[in-house]
């Protein structure tokens, strides 16, 4: 396991020196944030990543994410442009020794939730999904900003975007992802990159936009389209975990003795009805998860991929990004390298 933390540069609250003291702390994750979604990251940006990271006594050697721009995902007669772009960032990257990209290839919206606040009982607040709250919800209206969406978005580009999502089904995405990964695949197996979709976050359609990295059958139709060593996952605990549907043990069994998975996001979710779910502390019995259960199944299959501590709660007192303050994913982080610890010395 080669653990990582997550780090949105140099305007992140979170200081990369804070990070490097936090016991078997390895790689950062982080990326080129100041390029618009679809251009070619400069070298120099990727560089200066690389030198203050490593200054920090850390690796930068895998990134989370390359965005994919939307013309990709929707199969516009510009897609090839954008597509040669993100072939030129996997090129740049692993000139600088970057082994694996975390992507997504959810239509407009990254991860969603419908409050950022959530006061549990221990007085933490933490990041939720309510189905109740997200039925009043209209990102339409122009008043909406959820969290893990491009808020660069004007209302009548959203509204533009929903209208050219209103006629693109699964099916025609499953045809449009396809083709993606048939450009960007031989590019990876010639750098040595290995890609990683992440899942969708919840994973389910969200206002009406289709969704289809959200189950074992799914993914498992993922990894035929370029059948390649090169095309892997992003397991998330915390985003296919988070529906009783999902069996989240038998699929890191599945694919992590497969050799599928190149990186993992370990969270804990307190599983509620009708979809609902909040995050909680990663400790097992704070939430649905068993996290000393995945972390025992990763190391009977040798995993020696990247896995980062996921969405943290704010506790005491700490203020910043939502779900990515230091002090409870590094309790994550502490809690998880404890756990590999202890495994080891058992066998």
């Amino acid at each position: 396991m080669k653990l990582s933390f997550r780090w949105y540069g140099e305007s992140d609250p979170v200081k990369l020196e804070y990070i490097s003291q936090i016991p078997n702390m390895r790689s950062i994750v982080t990326a080129v944030y100041d390029v618009p979604v679809g251009e070619v990251w400069s070298r120099e940006s990727i560089k200066k990543l690389k030198e203050g990271i490593e200054a920090a006594g850390l690796i930068f050697d895998i990134v989370e994410s390359v965005p994919v721009h939307e013309d990709i995902k929707l199969g516009k007669e510009t897609r090839d442009k954008y597509i040669e772009n993100y072939n030129e960032n996997i090129r740049r990257l692993a000139e600088v020794g970057v082994k694996v990209i975390c992507y997504n290839f959810m239509p407009v919206f990254d991860w969603t939730r419908t409050q950022l606040d959530k006061e549990l009982e221990d007085g933490s607040t933490a990041l939720v999904y309510y189905a109740d709250q997200l039925e009043k919800m209209d990102p339409l209206t122009g008043e909406l900003s959820l969290p893990g969406w491009d808020s660069s978005y004007k209302k009548e580009d959203l509204r533009a975007l929903f209208e050219e999502y209103s006629k693109i089904d699964k099916e025609t995405l499953w045809s449009n992802l396809k083709y993606f990964l048939e450009k960007i695949i031989p590019v990876a197996e010639e750098n040595d990159v290995k890609m990683a979709i992440h899942p969708d976050d919840p994973p389910f359609d969200i206002f009406g936009l289709p969704r289809i990295i959200t189950h074992e059958a799914n993914i498992d139709r993922f990894l035929k389209l370029v059948d390649s060593p090169n095309n892997g996952l992003t397991i998330c605990t915390g985003s296919l975990g988070c529906v009783k549907s999902n069996n989240i043990y038998e699929m890191i069994d599945k694919y992590s003795s497969q050799g599928r998975i190149y990186f993992m996001h370990v969270r804990n979710v307190k599983i509620l009805d009708n979809g609902s779910f909040e995050e909680s502390a990663h400790f097992s019995p704070c939430g649905s998860l068993d996290i000393v259960e995945i972390m025992k199944i990763l190391h009977k299959n040798n995993f020696e991929a990247y896995l980062r501590p996921d969405h943290g709660r704010m506790i005491w007192g700490e203020t910043g990004r939502p779900g990515y303050g230091l002090y409870d994913r590094a309790l994550g982080a502490s809690y998880i390298t404890g756990i590999w610890e202890t495994l080891g010395k058992l066998k």
